[in-house]
């Protein structure tokens, strides 16, 4: 995440959501808190080292609660703060366009 200041909100908003996953992972966590090995599946194609970087940064931003068990075998599961799920209604009417666009978007010609 930048440290500079922001020229418009939707700067600083794609700051904190940026990237190819943290969108991914914020609808992966939408329906309540997962552990590492659930998030993951909702998240096909990521690796195992992306998601932990990207779930740090997504908690140092606020957007996701990591909660430790401390009990064995361990536990960990993962939910999003009030500020994540802030994030993630401000993002549900961009992914219904996406549903609605979504055959003339994958037929947009690809180099």
């Amino acid at each position: 995440m930048k440290k500079a200041r922001y020229t418009c909100g939707l700067d600083a908003a794609m700051d904190v959501m940026g990237g190819k996953w943290k969108v991914l992972i914020l609808w992966g966590l939408y329906d309540g808190p997962r552990r590492f090995g659930e998030v993951r599946r909702e998240v096909p194609g990521i690796s195992e080292r992306i998601l932990t970087l990207q779930l740090r940064e997504m908690e140092k931003a606020g957007l996701v609660l990591r909660e430790d068990y401390h009990q064995i075998p361990p536990k960990v599961e993962y939910s999003l703060t009030a500020f994540g799920s802030s994030l993630l209604a401000a993002l549900i009417p961009l992914g219904d366009w996406g549903e609605k666009h979504m055959a003339r978007i994958e037929a947009i010609p690809r180099d």
